[in-house]
């Protein structure tokens, strides 16, 4: 994982807004509309340059593409993959359940409302084997030298069997598994690029409240080892230096106060065969957790890329705030081994816009202010 030893780096989680061309190209495709590949592809150049150079411009240090290849973070493997021409099965939200309101709220966002799930009904394998490249060729053709590095994001196994159904693999471990051998070819594709590799594990926080909701939080360890499992399967010959994993308790807006605790679960993740572990940090429900390192040793080999801004809120977070932020974790487990972050994606579905645009790239401006005012401090 990339160290610094005269500052606190800044990164993000992935997905970042997409122009409103690409946006509406991508509706189409995804209703089944005769879209123009070449036209489609363009725009997701464009789209890429564009939020490479605002991330750059904002301060950023370890940039990606912005997701905006991908309908969402975990459900563009529809496209890559075979074997999902099935149905899914309705996600059921255990903290929204209580609020049906504000489910409705959730669940009519332009860009979730469009999700595209089907079930797996079939042998799983790789169906499109040039699109990872195509991430990998349109991120490489506009970083500049001055990015401190980069990185592209991949599902995790556990994310994917929490999204798609299965009705093929004759259990749930086998269909992990199946789904771990195929995700290994677009984990080392990036990797064998030089490329830094994001492994998005919602699953193993946000899956608590939603695929597991029904089990003991003994149980759901158990699950959650499982799919750390399976993951480390799928990274069988990749350097962990080249991986980091992003945990959270789901990218919307709603009540939260069913999420499984930190510390139920980051022991889990450390297991993980990578080298950086970022975890929402900065919303109100899990703000206070940073705590928990007072106790809690993190492994010598492992870097923490705490959310230092919320993701769903269009409050500009202060920079004074976000340093110190940074610094409570910072002056418990090392300045050297923490990098700030953001608490999840401002794009996780195409379409979705909780914060707007431009207040997405002054929350990450913030974000980099914040990191030179805690380095002042922290190496002071």
């Amino acid at each position: 994982m990339i160290r610094s030893e005269d500052r606190i780096l800044t990164t993000h989680t992935g997905s970042l807004p997409r122009p409103e061309k690409l946006v509406q190209l991508m509706f189409a495709k995804e209703e089944g509309q005769e879209v123009d590949p070449s036209e489609l592809s363009l725009a997701v150049k464009q789209s890429v340059r564009e939020v490479v150079e605002r991330q750059l411009k904002a301060g950023i240090d370890i940039v990606n593409d912005g997701e905006v290849s991908k309908p969402s973070y975990a459900t563009y493997i529809k496209d890559r993959l075979a074997g999902f021409g099935g149905e899914s099965t309705s996600l059921v939200y255990q903290d929204l359940s209580e609020f049906p309101a504000m489910a409705e709220r959730v669940f009519n966002d332009p860009g979730r409302s469009r999700r595209k799930t089907p079930g797996c009904n079939s042998k799983i394998s790789v169906h499109d084997q040039d699109a990872v490249f195509k991430d990998i060729e349109n991120l490489k053709e506009h970083i500049e030298a001055t990015s401190f590095g980069y990185f592209l994001n991949a599902a995790s196994p556990g994310v994917i069997s929490l999204f798609f159904s299965n009705s093929f693999y004759p259990d749930f471990e086998t269909y992990l598994f199946a789904i771990a051998e195929a995700m290994r070819y677009e984990y080392q594709a990036i990797v064998d690029a030089g490329i830094s590799l994001q492994i998005d594990c919602p699953d193993l926080a946000m899956g608590r409240h939603i695929q597991y909701a029904s089990l003991e939080t003994k149980a759901f360890r158990q699950r959650a080892e499982l799919h750390v499992d399976a993951l480390n399967y799928s990274l069988e010959g990749i350097d962990a230096d080249k991986v980091r994993l992003h945990l959270c308790w789901g990218n919307y807006e709603g009540p939260h106060h069913c999420d499984i605790p930190l510390n139920k679960v980051i022991d889990i993740a450390f297991k993980a065969n990578v080298s950086g572990i970022s975890f929402e940090a900065a919303n109100p429900r899990h703000a206070h957790e940073y705590v928990i390192f007072d106790d809690l040793k993190i492994p010598d080999d492992i870097v923490l890329i705490p959310g230092v801004v919320e993701s769903k809120s269009n409050f500009i977070e202060h920079p004074e705030l976000i340093a110190q932020r940074i610094e409570q974790i910072a002056k418990r487990v090392g300045r050297e081994n923490v990098i700030a972050g953001t608490d999840c994606g401002f794009g996780t579905w195409v379409g979705q816009a909780a914060v707007e645009t431009e207040i997405v790239w002054a929350k990450l401006a913030a974000m980099a202010e914040g990191a030179k005012i805690a380095s002042d401090s922290l190496w002071c």
